[in-house]
């Protein structure tokens, strides 16, 4: 990809609470070494793990309920009120559980939620994770991620023409613009996005998750071992990393800045 090539940001997204429902941003502000805000401030752990929220570590997915192994997580549809840090799960439309998780009580009817209705797959006590400003991320680093909706078309015509949910990717920006997986050979260089700058520092390689269907979570594809065979290689979007403060939005230009000359 040439540095003249743009794209632009046809939806951003935050993930609250990992493995649970995205929530569609218009605009949202960038911070240099941090998520978008709020992404993955929260996460169910799934039998003892070890983390200190006084001293956040980074713990592989695993350790939490999750769509790769869990897909009715996508059954259930949450909204998380940033304000009062309430989170509010529905279930077929009915309010099955809320609480403020930054209280004990808010964060016991969570819990007990899923220690109900998530029987045989906990390994222990479910519980509801915070590390202040830690991410729940897949990677030990705070990203943002980013899916290039061309590469998500180039999947659908290697599965025959099956239409693919790129919320499956549960990416924070979804961009047009780019050719089908180029932004794979963007690792190293820096975006533009207005004032905002953000360092392309990883592909991201597709887990089971991306197998589940948002809208109905089952699990009726096989995007990995599909990529595997058509590509070599199981990639699909990439991280980057934000080095330079600024708002982004629906709608923004997202350029590749040309390399500087020393």
């Amino acid at each position: 990809m040439t540095a003249s090539q743009t794209a632009e940001i046809t939806g951003l997204y935050r993930y609250p609470i990992k493995g649970l429902t995205p929530e569609p941003l218009p605009r949202v502000p960038l911070r240099t070494g941090q998520t978008l805000p709020a992404d993955r401030r929260y996460a169910i752990e799934n039998g003892p793990s070890g983390f200190d929220p006084e001293q956040p570590q980074w713990k592989p997915k695993i350790q939490f309920l999750m769509l790769a192994r869990n897909e009715r997580l996508a059954s259930l549809d949450s909204r998380f009120d940033e304000a009062t840090n309430r989170l509010t799960i529905r279930k077929d439309g009915q309010v099955v559980a809320s609480g403020d998780l930054e209280t004990a009580a808010g964060r016991s009817a969570i819990e007990d939620y899923f220690t109900a209705n998530f029987q045989p797959e906990l390994k222990g006590p479910p519980k509801l994770l915070s590390g202040r400003d830690h991410s729940f991320s897949d990677v030990a680093r705070k990203v943002v991620s980013i899916i290039n909706l061309n590469s998500v078309r180039a999947i659908e015509t290697m599965l025959g023409g099956t239409a693919v949910n790129p919320l499956r990717f549960r990416g924070n920006l979804y961009v047009k613009g780019w050719p089908a997986w180029s932004e794979l050979d963007l690792v190293g260089q820096t975006l533009a996005i207005g004032a905002a700058r953000l360092k392309v520092v990883k592909r991201i390689v597709r887990c089971p998750a991306v197998n589940v269907d948002p809208g109905t979570a089952k699990r009726d594809l096989e995007i990995p071992p599909t990529l595997s065979r058509n590509l070599g290689h199981m990639d699909c979007g990439i991280y980057a990393e934000v080095i330079a403060d600024g708002e982004i939005g629906v709608g923004d230009t997202i350029a590749v800045e040309a390399p500087k000359l020393v």
